[in-house]
């Protein structure tokens, strides 16, 4: 047999050992000194280990792993997304039958859009910060996502009250965020890492679909209408999940034989890849965090300025757009959602190391678009439009390009709990901006319209 399979040697009695880590005083991952294991045991060890790895690889499984992938980053994000293009609609008194507008020329909803985004990602941040530290007990927490997923769609479309609204929403929100933060976590486990790419194009692909097929689902149909047509979405994302999918085979950590005084084997690694989820303790994964803030701090700060644009600033731009759309808020949010996919899209082809640069240019667009909504001086929304798309770029390039480094620069025993982690990333930026969006929003619709 060739290469570092499974991680095993040979000792020069010829018996075999397998190379496990375990976690060390200063909370670095070692290799375990373990005693030698017997042939029979090697050998069936070393067997599973082949047949996860080999029945991965074949281009049957290969096409359905990265078809499932981009499925399940559009299901999972598509929710997400049609909540937050349909803000305006469910803020408004022909949705809302108590919902009350801000007397003044820029006919502002008495409630931000900001208030949506907030109830959309604030469970999110919360799921992404705690699961973590628990076991990626993945096909437990898919059904979660499922299930809350089409709570989420059917709340939402049925409510008369605000709180009802707010509940759906908070629904579809941690359906979001636990559904990223387990999948991105899952593709540590493939050693193909074009799924972080196929998952980063789906998430995009949710954007243009979520909020083009609102808005022209909403011509034809009503906007609760329209809500519960979309219910069809968890169906197809349970689908792609237990029968599209191919799964890794994990091995078990837990009878791995390690030396005296050794602490318990948190993962095994097989070619680069984890062949087993990690063990590592809830304060080992603290000691990980540090290191991460090199990839969350840029991420939270492009997601800052991005999110500050879409929920606060779209809204309060005023151009004629298109027949039938009443708002342009519609129309730059589906211009955004193709910028993002475009770009996340593109992950395996460009790639961009220095995400700050993508943080700095999307602060010079909270710029233009903060004095475009005061002032109105682009004097027409396809001017406006190519701007969003810009934003919508920077955005998308920076999600790919932070987990795409993630997978190539994080040592392999670490790799599960960084793609996890990291995704804290984005949804703190969001959180911040919603907040900062609600006060702006307020500020702003004093305003006299330009």
């Amino acid at each position: 047999m060739t290469g570092d399979l499974a991680n095993k040697r040979v000792d020069p009695k010829g018996e075999r050992k397998t190379d496990v880590y375990t976690i060390s005083g200063d909370g670095d991952p070692k290799r375990a000194s373990g005693a030698p294991i017997p042939n029979s045991a090697s050998a069936a060890s070393t067997s599973a280990l082949v047949g996860s790895a080999s029945h991965l690889s074949t281009p049957s499984a290969r096409r359905r792993i990265l078809s499932a992938y981009w499925i399940l980053g559009l299901c999972n994000n598509y929710g997400y997304v049609i909540m937050l293009s349909a803000a305006t609609t469910i803020l408004d008194s022909s949705f809302l039958p108590d919902a009350q507008k801000i007397p003044g020329p820029r006919e502002c909803n008495e409630l931000s859009t900001g208030a949506i985004l907030l109830a959309d990602i604030l469970p999110s941040l919360f799921i992404k910060f705690i699961s973590p530290f628990f076991p990626l007990w993945i096909h437990t927490r898919m059904s979660a996502v499922i299930v809350l997923n089409l709570a989420g769609f059917v709340l939402v479309a049925m409510a008369q009250q605000l709180w009802v609204v707010l509940t759906g929403v908070v629904c579809m929100s941690i359906a979001s965020g636990l559904g990223e933060v387990s999948l991105l976590a899952y593709t540590a486990f493939f050693k193909d890492k074009t799924v972080i790419t196929m998952w980063s194009s789906g998430t995009g692909g949710a954007g243009v679909l979520g909020a083009a097929s609102f808005l022209l689902l909403k011509l034809v149909l009503s906007p609760r209408d329209t809500l519960l047509v979309m219910t069809v979405v968890p169906f197809i994302m349970a689908l792609t999940f237990w029968v599209l999918m191919v799964h890794p085979r994990l091995d078990s950590a837990d009878d791995e034989p390690v030396a005296s005084g050794e602490k318990p084997v948190i993962v095994k690694v097989h070619d680069d890849v984890p062949v087993s989820a990690t063990r590592a303790s809830f304060v080992d994964k603290l000691r990980d965090v540090p290191p991460l803030l090199k990839y969350i701090v840029p991420l939270t700060l492009v997601y800052f300025f991005e999110y500050f644009i879409n929920q606060g600033l779209y809204e309060l731009i005023h151009y004629p757009t298109l027949p039938g759309v009443t708002h342009a808020y519609e129309v730059f949010q589906v211009v955004y959602q193709v910028g993002v996919f475009i770009s996340r899209s593109s992950g395996s082809y460009i790639h961009i190391q220095k995400i700050w640069i993508l943080s700095a240019l999307q602060g010079v667009n909270v710029i233009y678009f903060t004095l475009e909504a005061i002032y109105g001086f682009s004097s027409s929304a396809w001017v406006v439009a190519a701007m969003v798309l810009l934003e919508g770029l920077l955005g998308g390039g920076a999600y790919v390009n932070t987990y795409f480094y993630i997978s190539k620069e994080v040592a392999p025993e670490k790799r599960e709990f960084s793609m996890a982690m990291s995704s804290v990333g984005d949804a703190i930026g969001i959180s911040a901006s919603a907040i900062a969006a609600i006060a702006v929003h307020n500020k702003l619709c004093e305003l006299p319209l330009y």
